[in-house]
């Protein structure tokens, strides 16, 4: 493990702390309102392509901490696009 390695995973873990804390914050308000949800699946593809990168580059504090991060996003892309089919469904 060399520094680079573990400033980039520590970005990552905290990165990961923020995206969790938004799903929750979406399971909360059960509400997609001024968020374009296409953003944050982008970013959970290039997570995802990080997950086959760290470990190439032997980068596994990065790889740690991409696995939580990615895990969030996923859920919270998942519900963003569960609330908007709902959403547009007739009740």
């Amino acid at each position: 493990m060399n520094w680079p390695d573990l400033i980039n995973g520590s970005f990552e873990l905290v990165g990961a702390v923020f995206t969790w804390r938004n799903y929750v914050q979406l399971r909360r308000d059960r509400a997609l309102v001024g968020v374009y949800w296409p953003t944050t699946a982008f970013f959970t593809a290039w997570g995802a392509w990080n997950l086959i990168y760290y470990p190439a580059l032997s980068q596994w504090f990065s790889f740690m901490g991409g696995v939580l991060l990615v895990a969030g996003n996923a859920a919270w892309v998942a519900t963003a696009i569960r609330l908007h089919l709902t959403s547009r469904s007739p009740a």
